[in-house]
């Protein structure tokens, strides 16, 4: 079984799954955010559990575009946070846009967006995870390790969910 749709046999069943699994899926990263205290919990991850369970045969949902998405997203965000001197001003949604955040927030979403094509490992929700971090909304080495984390654990789980249901993640090409 690939889809959802076959698990289920219908659009409330595909929809009662996709809601359920993103809910146990993002309260676990939630919970482990509240345990340490650390941002486990932001806005990219919701996409993501969205693809995996809503469209869980989209290459886009594979845990290899996950994973080199959001982190591709992660680098390309503090390569262009650092190019433009910014890692120690408050960031863009409390300071405001300048000029400088919009090069680094455009640029580090046009550089995940070249990397990820370039490697034909789609992951859109990586375009959330760069800007959060080239707009300075989550920089220190511990908010950069917690979003890691918690991208590893929900694709860990999602995949794992999505398994254990007889769902194949992204066997669909394109």
């Amino acid at each position: 079984m690939t889809d959802v749709s076959r698990l289920t046999k219908s659009r409330p069943g595909v929809a009662i799954y996709a809601a359920v699994l993103s809910l146990v899926v993002l309260a676990a990263a939630g919970a482990v955010g509240l345990a340490l205290r650390q941002p486990w919990l932001f806005p990219s991850l919701g996409p993501t559990v969205m693809l995996f369970f809503e469209s869980p045969s989209q290459q886009a949902s594979r845990p290899v575009n996950t994973l080199a998405g959001h982190g591709v997203g992660l680098v390309a965000g503090v390569a262009m946070l650092y190019a433009f001197g910014l890692q120690d001003r408050p960031p863009a949604p409390l300071a405001g846009l300048n000029p400088a955040f919009l090069l680094a927030g455009a640029l580090s979403v046009a550089l995940t967006t070249l990397v990820l094509t370039l490697l034909k490992t789609p992951h859109p929700p990586a375009g959330a995870t760069t800007l959060i971090v080239s707009l300075g909304i989550l920089t220190s080495p511990a908010e950069l390790a917690a979003m890691a984390g918690a991208i590893v654990l929900i694709t860990v789980v999602g995949w794992g969910l999505n398994v254990l249901f007889g769902v194949r993640p992204g066997r669909e090409k394109g």
